[in-house]
């Protein structure tokens, strides 16, 4: 789904412009290639050959291709850009995690110096940092708690069509709605819920009209690796020492696309809410800051609300009964663009640029 949404956004912004481009397949090669592409084909994705002639790879294949391929080009003498959304080379010291709203002068310094393998962060943190990194870079955060409410389509494309058929399983008891009550339609939905022929080898449980809150493996102390990127990589990104601290509980909803995030925020002294809500507003051109009412809210601040758009909604702003220092929000942001394709298509341009 990354590869599809990179290709669209490349086209919209003529980023193909000037570009020989082959594009290469691990389950297709000898098929026919998008139309930009320069064989016509598409190439074998294994055939090291062929890598070797690129200038820059950009994948969107996945970790394991990246752990099979990776070190055996590098090793082969390949020199060329590696370009990935995919965790294995993440935290590597030669790697550089792409997000340039958020660190482009790193991006560039590591360019300066000689780096060549440029990764996308993980989704949640990306939107997280779109979303408030203008409270980071002013120095104002103490710690963030994050819930998180993330879409399917961040767990790939067969969890999502798993998912669309277990939302056609719910809706099969239901059909015929005259004269049933409530308590009805619920046990209904409940049965198809717990039934043994409701599809789940892809999800693994019922997510239809359902949350699952574990995402990932599990690590010590109890988090997922989900809930443990985001310190990690969220310090990587800012280049922050001390590390950032960032924790919470990451769940798996039924939306199709765009993660959520509810924050509390412990900011390191206390600032009015005005003064806060510009520096989340400054952080960037994309933060979309939606006014804290039901109307605005319920029309602005949501998964069908962003889907398909690069702003990341920032809402539900305020100061929390906790104490002066805490400082609620809910932001909505999508996945696909800048949790995975865009900071990989803005790495390309900021590369040719570096290039000449």
């Amino acid at each position: 789904m990354v590869g599809s949404v990179l290709l669209e956004r490349m086209r919209a912004e003529g980023d193909f412009e000037g570009l020989e481009v082959g594009f290469f397949s691990t389950s297709n090669a000898g098929g026919a290639s998008p139309s930009e592409g320069a064989d016509g084909l598409l190439l074998d994705a294994f055939e090291l050959g062929r890598l070797r002639e690129c200038d820059v790879i950009l994948t969107c294949q996945g970790g394991t291709y990246t752990s099979g391929i990776f070190e055996t080009l590098r090793s082969s003498g390949w020199r060329g850009y590696w370009i990935d959304p995919a965790s294995t080379l993440r935290l590597r010291a030669d790697s550089t995690l792409v997000l340039d709203p958020i660190n482009g002068e790193q991006i560039r310094q590591r360019l300066d110096s000689g780096c060549r393998t440029f990764v996308g962060a993980n989704c949640t943190v990306s939107l997280l940092l779109m979303a408030i990194g203008g409270l980071f870079r002013s120095g104002l955060v103490e710690w963030v708690s994050t819930m998180t409410y993330q879409a399917v389509s961040g767990a790939g494309a067969r969890k999502l069509t798993e998912l669309a058929r277990q939302m056609q399983c719910m809706t099969l008891p239901c059909e015929d709605l005259a004269g049933r009550t409530s308590t009805e339609v619920e046990q209904s939905v409940t049965r198809a819920q717990r039934s043994a022929s409701l599809p789940r080898e892809e999800i693994g449980a019922p997510l239809a009209c359902n949350v699952l809150p574990w995402i990932d493996s599990a690590m010590d102390g109890g988090q997922t690796r989900e809930e443990w990127k985001a310190a990690v990589e969220a310090t990587k990104i800012l280049d922050a020492d001390p590390p950032v601290k960032i924790d919470g509980t990451c769940a798996r909803v039924d939306a199709m696309r765009c993660h959520s995030q509810a924050l509390c925020i412990r900011l390191a002294r206390d600032v009015p809410l005005a003064e806060a809500t510009e520096l989340v507003r400054g952080g960037n051109p994309w933060v979309r800051l939606v006014e804290n009412s039901e109307e605005a809210t319920l029309r602005q601040l949501t998964p069908a609300a962003v889907s398909g758009s690069l702003e990341v909604a920032v809402g539900r702003i305020r100061k929390l009964n906790l104490g002066p220092a805490y400082l609620g929000a809910f932001t909505v942001g999508d996945q696909l663009l800048w949790g995975a394709a865009e900071p990989l298509r803005r790495m390309l341009v900021i590369l040719r640029e570096h290039i000449g």
